[in-house]
């Protein structure tokens, strides 16, 4: 949703996130579309989302707003 703008304003950053946290989980397929969104972004943007996701996992998915 994010990366195309679904009912959402496009943000690469949070795709990137949750595409990570799925590839993260097991789902294979969630690393072709996570690498597809990273060649869109800054080394930047890639750091920022990496952290938002690491940030959800810590705190097990609850009350985490992962603001930038």
């Amino acid at each position: 949703m994010y990366n195309n703008g679904q009912g959402v304003a496009q943000d690469y950053i949070r795709a990137h996130m949750w595409l990570n946290l799925g590839a993260a989980s097991g789902a294979a397929n969630r690393v072709k579309h996570r690498d597809l969104v990273a060649s869109k972004m800054t080394s930047q943007q890639i750091a920022q989302a990496q952290i938002m996701a690491r940030d959800w996992q810590q705190k097990n998915f609850k009350g985490c707003e992962c603001v930038r």
